[in-house]
């Protein structure tokens, strides 16, 4: 069906930070399938664990035990200091069961017509609930009416969600520990922290949606570590597979406990295959350290763009986290993209003006420093164009 605007490109292969079109061109990527190749192509480890277990089982159901996925929820909970995991296909699948977690939460607490606080700016899926908990009115357009029970504020607005804490129908509060889809916007330091206390103080659950910030991608395992924080509910996607389908929603406390048989469920969630690439990816993020290179290759990266970018007029800032970085400029720029491509560099434009980095975190040094030259100048060549409203 005609959901996606399709570029004119098709790739053939990919190996590490490159992939090669039908015709045998190579192209950077500084995109990861937007964020999801973190290890990546064709990673040799990913790569044997899905063939190995391929040739053993590729799926039997949830409703007999699954060790593949056991180990994998191990490592998870450890990684995280949650206790429990759900494990399904995608991260609006996640997104799902931590709303249905909240909802769950509230009947416990006897609480009628329960509210998930979510932010303005969010992404958290296209299924009708994750859609309704999603800050961005073009992509509800048409799908109404939206689900009940949610609440937008602005991002990072402690104050506003502080003058909440009265009304007694709140359940969570649902947020990016860093925004993607919305312009890899990071709040203010200390805001995760503050969060984590009010919702500590009036029993919300925090739910935490580190789908496109998790799996070392912001230099630490999850974005929200960086603050020294636990949330109640956490999701993941994207990276956790390395290209193959898998979500997971994480709980700790009493958010671990709420689920019971038949009150959820997936028919392919956490099948061997997937939890086996799940853990050839977290081997590989564990043993070649990618947390901390991601974290030294973002500074890297950022230091490069601000320097290349200072007091060029129409940049209006250099943001990010580890190697998922932002380029804010005061006008739409999706046209960079197809820029981009002709100079072989995958990148991606979100929220109309923010140019969007979210190289693998297996770049070397070289790679990050062809990316950060070729997007400055072709931001500079950009910015210099005079635009149809100035001619």
């Amino acid at each position: 069906m005609n959901t996606y605007k399709r570029l004119p490109l098709t790739f053939a292969c990919g190996e590490g930070a490159w992939l090669w079109d039908l015709q045998g061109n190579k192209y950077l990527d500084a995109l990861s399938g937007i964020a999801v190749t973190n290890i990546g192509h064709a990673h040799p480890r990913l790569t044997a664990a899905i063939t190995r277990q391929a040739k053993l089982l590729l799926h039997c159901s949830n409703i007999y035990r699954v060790a593949a996925q056991e180990e994998l929820a191990e490592k998870l909970t450890e990684l995280s200091g949650m206790k429990r995991v759900f494990f399904c296909n995608s991260g609006a699948e996640a997104n799902e069961a931590a709303i249905k977690l909240a909802r769950l939460h509230a009947h416990k607490r006897g609480l009628h017509d329960p509210i998930i606080v979510v932010m303005e700016s969010a992404f958290h899926g296209r299924t009708l609930a994750t859609l309704a908990a999603t800050g961005n009115t073009k992509a509800q357009a048409g799908f109404g009416p939206m689900p009940s029970g949610f609440l937008r504020i602005a991002y990072g607005d402690i104050d506003t969600l502080r003058a909440l804490r009265r009304k007694r129908n709140i359940a969570a509060v649902m947020l990016e520990p860093v925004q993607g889809e919305g312009g890899v916007r990071v709040p203010p330091t200390g805001y995760l922290q503050q969060v984590r206390d009010i919702c500590t103080r009036k029993n919300w659950l925090m739910i935490l949606d580190e789908i496109q910030c998790g799996m070392g991608r912001s230099g630490r395992w999850f974005a929200h570590q960086h603050e020294g924080i636990t949330p109640d509910v956490m999701t993941l996607a994207k990276g956790l597979g390395g290209g193959f389908p898998i979500g997971a929603c994480l709980a700790q406390g009493e958010a671990a406990e709420l689920f019971a048989p038949g009150s959820h469920g997936s028919t392919f969630g956490g099948n061997p295959i997937a939890c086996r690439a799940a853990q050839a990816v977290v081997e590989t993020i564990i043993n070649d350290d990618l947390c901390a290179r991601a974290a030294a290759l973002g500074e890297r990266l950022m230091s490069s763009l601000r320097e290349g970018l200072s007091g060029t007029q129409g940049v209006v800032e250099v943001r990010g986290k580890g190697l998922m970085i932002g380029i804010e400029l005061d006008r739409p720029c999706t046209e960079l993209v197809a820029m981009a491509m002709e100079k072989h560099l995958l990148i991606n434009v979100t929220a109309e003006r923010v140019i969007r980095l979210l190289p693998p975190l297996i770049l070397k040094d070289s790679e990050a420093d062809q990316i950060a030259s070729t997007v400055i100048e072709l931001v500079r060549q950009f910015l210099a164009t005079p635009t149809e409203s100035a001619s």
